[in-house]
């Protein structure tokens, strides 16, 4: 594997517990979008393959890679409303103040971000969450003065996996696409970087096993942190 000159990180199971943030905050979600329509509660638990018993997700859900223009549509459809951008909007505001009150990060992303910026690489991040909402959550976690973008579903560049995210990066750092890492934990992060002619890597500590398609990466970790020992012990 090259050596990343720029990383690119995913958010939700990369540098955020996604069990622990998204599912209570989805739930919580749901229920302020259905209020006393307890049908319809059911109903939005069942199309977004949640568990609300555990407050968790199965592996199937479209929350788990996919932004609210994906799972938006159904969720429209159990609550009569139409899928426009106000609903759409609605949706990512509620996720906005319920993930800022159960965020919880995996480890130390802030102590492990400081090791690649300090070696100066710039670092960005690409997640299929809203824009607003990643740059709110990278100044909660500490991490938001070292970072050179923040890339949602909604800026402009298409939602992964299309590779627009890192086509913009690359535009901003001036390097090809082939020496900028993006750092995920699904396929569709895999399939973002493979798009985009980037490198690839892979981490496990996302909500969901990655050894179908972990042979495909260039290169797999347990985490940030692991990637930041492994990078600094090779150059």
């Amino acid at each position: 594997m090259n050596v990343p000159h720029a990383i690119l990180f995913d958010k939700d199971g990369t540098l955020v517990d996604f069990d622990r943030t998204w599912g209570p905050a989805a739930g919580a979600a749901m229920a302020r979008l259905a209020g006393p329509d307890e049908a319809a509660l059911r109903r939005l638990h069942a199309v977004s393959h949640y568990l609300p018993e555990r407050r968790l997700f199965l592996q199937s859900s479209p929350l788990i890679a996919g932004s609210s223009r994906d799972y938006g549509p159904l969720w429209a459809q159990i609550l009569g409303v139409e899928p426009d951008e106000a609903f759409l909007g609605e949706i990512d505001r509620l996720f906005i103040e319920e993930g800022r009150r159960f965020l919880t990060p995996i480890g130390d992303p802030a102590r492990a971000i400081a090791r690649f910026h300090a070696a100066g690489l710039p670092i960005g991040i690409a997640t299929n969450d809203a824009e607003e909402n990643g740059r709110i959550q990278a100044e909660l976690l500490g991490i938001g003065g070292m970072l050179q973008a923040v890339y949602g579903y909604d800026s402009g560049y298409g939602a992964k996996p299309k590779p627009g995210m890192v086509e913009a990066f690359a535009r901003l750092t001036g390097l090809a696409p082939s020496a900028i890492a993006l750092v995920g934990d699904t396929k569709h992060d895999l399939d973002t970087a493979r798009a985009a002619g980037a490198i690839a890597i892979l981490v496990r500590c996302g909500p969901g096993p990655i050894d179908d398609f972990a042979d495909e990466a260039d290169l797999v970790v347990d985490g940030i942190e692991d990637l930041a020992d492994l990078l600094f012990a090779t150059v």
